[in-house]
């Protein structure tokens, strides 16, 4: 018979157990931790009598079948937010999120009022299980996990065990619409984090080549590998393709212009903009600028144009307006990425990266970005709905969607972060 607490009663026993993890998470040892949380929410023989009372309660509410995943999903943050200060930590927790990933079925050893408990609370953390809440968490784990960086290169492990190369993917595949304010600050301090070390590396690694350059027309190669200590390329790409990225994203890419030129030049171009549709016809030019010739003509080009044509058609005859702007641009980001839906539409994209190639199809959307900005986030937020789709799949099998996700990072770290590659331009 389930026991009905009121309101208020249930939020000061989540309180108690929210407090208590704090508690001991300030000082205790991470393995100590780890066997608290296997008590408690696993084998059900906590030793503690008020802890496990209250959350025996918690189980009982009538509502619990929708609010208990919240709960245990706040217990998991709270070693989670402590951990992942301390370097040294860190690696406690994909353990501490691994304790679900086997979770027991059938009876639960211990006394009869333990299996008892645990009746009650198996089906509430196998739905915890099956959520989003846990699935976020897994992803946050997987950043921290010390056989990430091992299994890089494994081609028959899953692309999900990549998502720590992504920062840009953090926020739309680490948090979901109940991510409370604290979960929301975890996952931003970890991507802020980790896309400071991605530019650093990425900066050492472009020194190095660049000195490498210049010191091998002077002295012979073992001269050189004395001087220079070496710095390992920060990404999945070879060090050929990242000599045509580098120049995608960094050089000249039209004529004497690199992208951040020809955004410059179209944005003071359109500040004369008469209409809306003479702002799409501008737009058409600038964009097929980065498409092969032979590619565009036969297809892409008018889909294009088709596209840009029956964007807010209504609209025509009006002033050029920010919402205008980042309505098509959006539209347009639909178009080149992933259309939603059961199943994302994408060929578009595939399409492009086989014929046009991961860097010249990443420097389009770059030059979406550049000329509005505030469409960067929609820009990653496609993006993460092809890694949500491709989660499971292995590297062999989607080595196109890593290339080009590793183009974007590329990209977007050069052009809106605070990496400075003005040595190779």
């Amino acid at each position: 018979m389930h026991t009905v607490i009121g309101e208020n009663r249930k939020k000061n026993q989540e309180q108690l157990i929210y407090d208590h993890l704090l508690s001991y998470v300030r000082e205790s040892s991470p393995e100590e931790i780890i066997n608290r949380f296997r008590a408690l929410f696993i084998e059900g023989n906590y030793p503690e009598y008020e802890i496990k009372a209250a959350l025996d309660q918690l189980a009982a509410v009538k509502k619990a079948d929708q609010e208990f995943k919240f709960i245990l999903n706040r217990c998991c943050h709270i070693p989670i937010n402590h951990w992942r200060r301390q370097p040294q930590l860190q690696g406690a927790i994909p353990e501490l999120v691994g304790l679900f990933e086997n979770y027991p079925q059938g009876n639960s050893p211990g006394s009869s009022t333990a299996r008892i408990s645990m009746r009650r609370l198996r089906p509430l953390v196998q739905d915890f299980i099956n959520s989003e809440q846990y699935l976020t968490l897994s992803r946050l784990a997987q950043v921290f996990s010390q056989t990430a960086e091992v299994n890089e290169k494994g081609g028959d492990q899953p692309l999900g065990g990549l998502i720590s190369r992504y920062p840009y993917l953090y926020a739309h595949c680490m948090l979901g619409e109940e991510s409370n304010y604290e979960q929301q600050q975890t996952v931003r301090q970890v991507q802020t984090e980790r896309q400071r070390k991605f530019e650093v590396d990425l900066s050492q690694y472009v020194t190095y080549q660049v000195r490498r350059s210049q010191l091998a027309r002077k002295y012979p190669p073992e001269k050189v590998a004395r001087i220079l200590k070496p710095q390992p390329n920060p990404t999945l790409l070879s060090d050929r393709e990242m000599v045509v990225a580098l120049k995608q994203f960094v050089g000249k890419v039209e004529g004497p212009y690199t992208h951040r030129d020809l955004a410059q030049s179209f944005l003071t171009q359109t500040t004369q903009t008469k209409s809306y549709e003479a702002y799409k016809h501008d737009l058409y030019e600038y964009l097929t600028g980065s498409i092969d010739p032979g590619y565009g003509q036969r297809k892409f080009n008018r889909q294009l144009c088709d596209l840009l044509k029956n964007s807010i058609p209504t609209s025509d005859g009006q002033k050029l307006s920010d919402f205008l702007v980042v309505r098509t641009c959006s539209q347009l980001l639909n178009f080149l990425v992933v259309e939603s839906g059961p199943s994302p539409n994408h060929f578009v994209f595939v399409d492009l990266i086989a014929n046009n190639g991961p860097a010249r199809t990443v420097g389009l959307l770059l030059k979406i970005v550049l000329i509005c900005r505030k469409v960067k986030p929609y820009l990653e937020k496609r993006l993460a709905l092809l890694y949500n789709h491709y989660e499971s799949c292995t590297r062999d099998t989607v080595q196109w969607l890593i290339e080009a996700f590793e183009h974007v990072n590329l990209a977007l770290s050069i052009n809106f972060g605070a990496v400075d590659l003005s040595l190779i331009t």
